[in-house]
């Protein structure tokens, strides 16, 4: 069933959300898989309701980009669920519920996301092991912020910021009164802390990370 538009899917599938029994799961590349806030919302709040044995999400590191998505991420263990962050980036939102039905969300587009609902149990059972095998290899929230993400000094952002704003190595240098030689080791030290191949993905990684603020 091919279903289009955030709303739609609520007034589809909102009882199945709603009507959990043994677990729920998702992965997705970030929280911002449902365009509409209030539609946002009331799945959120479906799924709490629910009443379900167990709610597992995988995210991408992305997810972790903005404080009000870790803030909630953060809510989402303090209720119980269990949340991982992927090894590697993902696709758009997945969700399985019971086992029984697969929900799978497509690129957002100026007409609105369209999304796919299926029963079939081959596919419901394959994308359950696609995410079993996922969430085998993620690591859970807390150790991921505690281990995972770099710590950064005061000096290393304000590189990062320098970075970020595209000044030339000897603008920047001048700027933060270090010689030009001071300057491009910062940033080489830099990427290798965000175990970053470029200045452009270390950008990205930090981004990622939440460390740009």
């Amino acid at each position: 069933m091919t279903i289009r538009g955030d709303l739609e899917l609520l007034t589809r599938t909102g009882h199945l959300f709603s009507s959990v029994r043994e677990e729920f799961v998702c992965a997705a590349r970030d929280l911002d898989t449902w365009s509409r806030l209030g539609a946002r919302q009331a799945a959120r709040d479906l799924v709490r309701d629910s009443g379900t044995h167990q709610i597992r999400k995988l995210y991408s590191s992305a997810a972790l980009a903005e404080e009000r998505s870790r803030g909630h991420l953060g809510e989402l263990v303090g209720r119980g669920a269990r949340v991982r962050i992927a090894a590697t980036a993902l696709p758009h939102e997945t969700i399985v519920i019971d086992r029984r039905f697969v929900i799978l969300a497509g690129s957002d587009t100026p007409g609105g996301r369209e999304y796919t609902l299926s029963t079939a149990p081959t596919l419901v059972g394959g994308v359950y092991a696609l995410f079993e095998a996922a969430w085998e290899t993620a690591t859970d929230l807390e150790a991921f912020l505690r281990g995972e993400r770099p710590q950064l000094d005061a000096d290393s952002r304000t590189v990062l910021r320098a970075l970020g704003s595209g000044a030339t190595d000897e603008t920047a240098a001048r700027d933060l009164g270090m010689s030009l030689r001071t300057y491009r080791r910062r940033v080489a030290e830099l990427l290798d802390t965000l175990d970053a191949g470029s200045r452009f993905q270390a950008g990205v990684r930090a981004g990622e990370l939440g460390l740009n603020g």
